[in-house]
């Protein structure tokens, strides 16, 4: 490994996934690097929505039943589709509301406090709206804030101790929350040895895979892992508010939602119309109301994607890529002011690099200026995310090489240190 121009060629040129760039609209004056917050659009995604319009245009309210994909059905087909992702079988699988709607469903659920058992452990690093949809299940039991949540703090501010989470699982603990992987420093998670370990205490688990799903495989239901869920407009390229996932293990599929809607019924009685629920078999039940189609079209074009290439060579290039940037960025003289905060054992990072640096900011903006686009985040991290299926070699050889320019010719002062309204 070395840090010139045409080592970076020399891996572009054996990339078997080289060819999956050309299915992306990409614009050839930037370096797309945001992935982990917003996947960019492929040509697939486009046309399943461009479909999905067809097939409303066509059938009207047929669509129900009929066209290329069928709408009454399209949250199973297409938690099928992501079932392979997860380790899952696809009757565990659901396309189906956002991260935040999903995980106050499965806490309405899972989490039945006892006057012995009412603590929700989760982590001090969780993006904030897992830690808002906790309170609020609290709040509904009447039971504190202070009592009820354990948060497991960061001893460095980026990482978490697995040793600690394990150590917090009391007899007073009824479910468990965290992250597969951190949003802010990439640290990922043992989900295998934490789930055993909750189970160990009579505790149920689940995971936010929101920074994990598209980029690192999982095996949720061989680690026997009772639920998850996540967003899809990240690594699965979905688009801005695409609809969300969900899984339930099959173990737990004879128990009734917490929260009830028609669309979770048994889809052979679900136009009875009957003022009892009966409920799906599956994690069908989970549903609420009617899908939202055309937020679900681009997963169809997206998915097909991860089904041709597979999780396993998305996580080896996605690995080699943020590899070769910690390489680039822990040689070139100009960048060494950064410290990357992001672990370095492969088992122990998902998809993104942490930079951390005092003029983070600024640096960000003089990044985009150059046609780099990163992501901030406060105070001071510059998150770069490669992604396996539209980023190259060139593309981290490029986003090193500029931003050590930067460094060294100080160009970021020309930029305000504090972020815009969206970072």
């Amino acid at each position: 490994m070395d840090t010139s121009k045409q080592y970076a060629a020399r891996l572009d040129a054996t990339d078997a996934l080289a060819p999956y760039q050309k299915e992306f609209y990409l614009n050839k004056d930037t370096i797309y690097m945001d992935g982990n917050s917003l996947g960019l659009l492929s040509k697939r995604a486009e046309q399943t929505v461009l479909q999905v319009l067809e097939d409303w245009k066509t059938y009207g309210i047929d669509g129900w039943t009929d066209g290329q994909y069928p709408w009454f059905t399209l949250s199973e087909k297409l938690g099928s589709s992501m079932a392979p992702l997860i380790g899952a079988s696809a009757e565990e699988v659901l396309a189906m509301g956002s991260t935040t709607v999903n995980l106050h469903q499965l806490l309405a659920t899972f989490y039945q406090p006892t006057a012995d058992r009412y603590v929700i452990v989760s982590e001090a690093l969780s993006f904030p709206t897992d830690l808002y949809a906790i309170h609020s299940h609290l709040d509904l039991h009447s039971i504190s804030h202070k009592e009820g949540l354990r948060l497991i703090e960061s001893q460095d501010g980026h990482t978490l101790s697995e040793e600690e989470i394990i150590a917090s699982f009391d007899n007073d603990v009824a479910v468990v929350i965290l992250s597969s992987v951190l949003y802010r420093s990439g640290q990922l998670l043992s989900l295998e040895r934490l789930t055993k370990a909750a189970h160990d205490n009579g505790i149920l688990i689940g995971f936010d895979l929101c920074h994990s799903i598209g980029s690192v495989p999982h095996q949720l239901k061989q680690w026997d892992v009772d639920f998850a869920f996540w967003c899809t407009y990240k690594h699965l390229n979905g688009g801005p508010g695409s609809v969300g996932g969900l899984f339930v293990h099959e173990k737990h599929h004879t128990a009734l939602p917490g929260l009830r809607g028609w669309f979770g019924s048994d889809k052979s009685k679900q136009f009875d119309m009957s003022p009892l629920f009966h409920k799906s078999a599956s994690v069908g039940s989970y549903q609420l109301g009617t899908p939202h189609l055309l937020s679900m079209a681009p997963l169809i074009g997206s998915l097909d994607m991860f089904t041709e290439v597979g999780i396993e060579a998305i996580r080896k290039k996605s690995l080699a890529l943020t590899h070769y940037l910690r390489y680039l960025l822990n040689q070139l003289p100009d960048t060494q002011s950064f410290t990357i905060s992001t672990p370095v054992h492969d088992k122990e990072r998902g998809g993104h690099l942490l930079l951390e640096h005092p003029e983070a900011a600024r640096i960000c903006k003089a990044l985009k200026s150059h046609g780099i686009i990163p992501d901030f985040r406060s105070p001071n991290g510059v998150r770069i995310a490669p992604v396996a299926l539209y980023n190259s070699f060139t593309d981290v050889y490029k986003t090193a090489q500029t931003l050590a320019a930067i460094m060294k010719n100080k160009t970021y002062l020309q930029f305000e240190n504090k972020r815009g309204v969206i970072a």
